[in-house]
């Protein structure tokens, strides 16, 4: 494992996380940039919340008629993952 081992237990809530350290690497930078890039880019529709605008409780319209002209019935959300490719990424 390439992430250090740690002593400290952490609750899935926001006060035992906000409890935990920031690494020196990360609270010294200057400057900082985060990509938010995954399956949900393939369709490229609406945001990173696709699955759940299609599949969640109360689907977006937009989302379910898009899915509807543009992938077989049968589609699900994991056969995106194989035209998820990174080749003109630079």
């Amino acid at each position: 494992s390439i992430l250090p081992f740690s002593q400290q237990q952490y609750t899935p809530d926001w006060k035992s996380l906000d409890t935990r350290p920031l690494p020196a690497w990360y609270d010294e930078s200057k400057i900082g940039i985060f990509i938010h890039w995954g399956v949900f880019s393939v369709p490229s529709f609406e945001s990173e919340w696709f699955w759940w605008d299609w599949k969640g409780s109360n689907p977006s319209p937009a989302a379910v008629a898009f899915m509807n002209r543009t992938y077989p019935p049968d589609w699900t959300y994991a056969d995106f993952a194989s035209q998820f490719r990174a080749e003109f990424y630079s």
